[in-house]
């Protein structure tokens, strides 16, 4: 899914939004990326879309205040994953928003633990579905392959 995800990335950003997700569906495939792996990655979209709506909770965007994470959340996020959250929301890329709504896709995910280099994909794609514009340093930092790359 995930390679899906960086697919669409590089192919429709610069457009600003990928197509209806029946042509997209289609595009996927021509693209040689597997049925189950389309399924899985436009449900993911589609909850994105969803969770970007009036499901976001109510903080005031310029709230400073800390981020607690629930049990659920400590066990598949780690240290790093949160701490990188903590930084790019440090570095003024996220606002209180914008992180829970990456918090809340991770977790939509299947896996027990979601590794930094997803949690990096996850957050690009949660910042071009909000539209927000991106400093090439950080498109490069959540590119990278290379986790150990940023401080606490």
């Amino acid at each position: 899914m995930f390679d899906i995800l960086v697919y669409l990335f590089e192919n429709f950003f610069h457009a600003d939004a990928y197509p209806e997700p029946e042509q997209l569906a289609l595009k996927l495939s021509a693209a040689g990326f597997e049925d189950e792996e389309i399924s899985e990655a436009l449900q993911w979209l589609d909850g994105l879309q969803e969770a970007g709506g009036d499901s976001l909770p109510a903080i005031a965007v310029d709230n400073d205040s800390l981020r607690c994470y629930a049990a659920e959340e400590t066990a598949r996020l780690d240290t790093d994953c949160r701490g990188f959250i903590a930084f790019l929301e440090s570095a003024g890329v996220l606002n209180p928003l914008t992180r829970e709504l990456i918090i809340e896709r991770a977790m939509a995910l299947s896996e027990h633990l979601v590794p930094l280099s997803r949690l990096k994909i996850i957050v690009l794609m949660v910042l071009w579905q909000q539209h927000q514009a991106m400093d090439s340093l950080i498109l490069e930092e959540l590119l990278s392959g290379n986790d150990a790359r940023y401080l606490h």
